[in-house]
C-alpha cells in the first residue's frame, strides 16, 4: 500500500470513529486497523 492509500485509510478510520453522524461499523473499523497495522509493521521490518 502506498502512502496515499495509507493516509486515505487513516482518514476513513478517523471519520468512522469520530463523526457522530456516522453509524459505527465495527467490522470496517477492525479491517482498517488490520490494514494500517500491517503497513506500519512492514515499515519497521517486522512482516
Amino acid at each position: 500500500m502506498d502512502d496515499l492509500e495509507y493516509n486515505a485509510k487513516l482518514d476513513e478510520l478517523d471519520h468512522l470513529l469520530n463523526d457522530e453522524d456516522v453509524t459505527l461499523e465495527p467490522t470496517r473499523v477492525w479491517d482498517l486497523l488490520a490494514e494500517v497495522s500491517h503497513h506500519d509493521l512492514q515499515q519497521v521490518g517486522h512482516v
